[in-house]
């Protein structure tokens, strides 16, 4: 997602794969879709690790890892992160996104899809 919320690449994959392993994949299609235009990408802690900084910088971006404060306790707001989570949170919503029920990436992938879109409406419409 980018700063203001809008999706811009999903990749799903199998529960038994690391986040860190699909960095090149994903920065592909982020950099396909907006003609490598970005330069950094926030990340969560899953995303640590050296070949995973490795794999952005081959699509010259830089994997920024957005990580809690050392010593912090209970509830802190991180730089950024609270758009996505807060996005997640609005396809939770979306009984189907929920429940693994899908034989097929492609079709989760593309519930996905269909429930960002029906978000973004939603914010046009108000």
């Amino acid at each position: 997602m980018d700063t203001l919320g809008h999706v811009i690449a999903l990749l799903v994959t199998s529960a038994d794969e690391q986040d860190r392993e699909q960095v090149y994949d994903l920065c592909h299609q982020i950099q396909a879709v907006t003609g490598d235009r970005v330069d950094v990408v926030l990340a969560d802690g899953g995303y640590t690790g050296e070949q995973a900084e490795i794999d952005a910088a081959l699509l010259d971006i830089e994997l920024v890892v957005v990580k809690r404060p050392a010593g912090a306790s209970g509830f802190v707001l991180l730089p950024k992160r609270w758009i996505v989570e807060r996005n997640f949170a609005w396809a939770a919503r979306f009984r189907r996104l929920g429940r693994d029920l899908e034989r097929l990436p492609s079709t989760l992938l593309g519930f996905h899809w269909l429930a960002f879109a029906i978000l973004s409406l939603q914010k046009l419409a108000a």
